[in-house]
């Protein structure tokens, strides 16, 4: 699967994902930071799922429309926390999270689809 880890997520669940044999770039490849509407876009266009603890990338996909390949919003949780909910996600639910949005709540777990999906 492929994934763009933004900065908030963390290089820890980035280097996870890496040795989990999935296609990852972050966002602090990108130099200066380009914003929230870049990132989002730069996923977009590469197939790759966002995933992040920002909840700013749900305003830009259900107030504005922007495209996207898929989000996973996890909690602000230490990262080997986040990493864990992400191993449990990618069990449960792998074939579901291209194209949606996924959040994460502790045990709570919400993926919804929208028409903004590439």
């Amino acid at each position: 699967m492929k994934f763009l880890v933004d900065r908030c997520a963390g290089q820890r669940l980035a280097a996870w994902l890496k040795v989990g044999g999935h296609d990852v770039r972050t966002a602090w490849e990108q130099q200066p930071d380009p914003g929230d509407a870049a990132l989002l876009r730069m996923a977009a266009d590469e197939g790759r799922i966002l995933v992040t603890i920002d909840g700013d990338f749900g305003t830009l996909v259900y107030l504005l429309g922007a495209a996207h390949a898929g989000i996973i919003r996890l909690p602000d949780v230490p990262a080997a926390e986040r990493i864990a909910l992400l191993a449990d996600l990618l069990v449960r639910h792998g074939s579901d999270l291209p194209g949606s949005i996924v959040t994460v709540r502790g045990a709570r777990i919400r993926i919804s689809r929208t028409s903004g999906s590439s």
